[in-house]
């Protein structure tokens, strides 16, 4: 089976521990709800990943160096 997440065109995906998932919301002022989300069964989800968890992706940007973008994973 092909690993998805391994691709050159998938963006980096890493799972957020507590700590840094919380620094995160208190910089962008939201609630983790309120984050656009990613469903847990998404290829690119590192595998360590379960419901409720805040996933970082940094892909390239043509604006700047690397663009962060934030997901909060669901069933």
């Amino acid at each position: 089976m092909v690993d998805v997440s391994q691709h050159e065109l998938v963006p980096e995906h890493n799972v957020l521990d507590d700590e840094a998932a919380e620094d995160v919301l208190d910089e962008y002022d939201v609630e983790r709800t309120a984050l656009p989300k990613i469903k847990l069964d998404d290829p690119a989800i590192p595998e360590d990943a379960s419901t409720g968890d805040v996933v970082e992706i940094v892909r390239d940007s043509r604006t700047t160096e690397e663009a962060t973008v934030y997901r909060l994973v669901i069933e």
